[in-house]
């Protein structure tokens, strides 16, 4: 079930963890987006833990198929330039 438009913190959150350092932790990577002010951090975690149970996001922190697809969306989406 692809991410309505409307949900933006959800796409930011699968874009920051496709385009987080390989050495980033996932409490650190969801940890930068609370210092944006974007949402609180247990939002932000209730908002992961809402697309780990969708699928979008597997059970070790990684994005799954249908994740990186939403991910890479939310990409396209967030880019100014192409």
């Amino acid at each position: 079930m692809p991410i309505k438009d409307d949900d933006i913190e959800k796409k930011v959150i699968l874009f920051k963890l496709l385009i987080k350092e390989p050495d980033e932790s996932i409490d650190e990577a969801l940890a930068s987006l609370a210092d944006t002010k974007m949402a609180t951090l247990d939002d932000i975690k209730k908002l992961y833990k809402q697309l780990q149970d969708k699928g979008y996001i597997d059970s070790s922190g990684n994005l799954t198929m249908m994740g990186v697809v939403e991910a890479k969306k939310a990409q396209k989406e967030f880019t100014l330039w192409e």
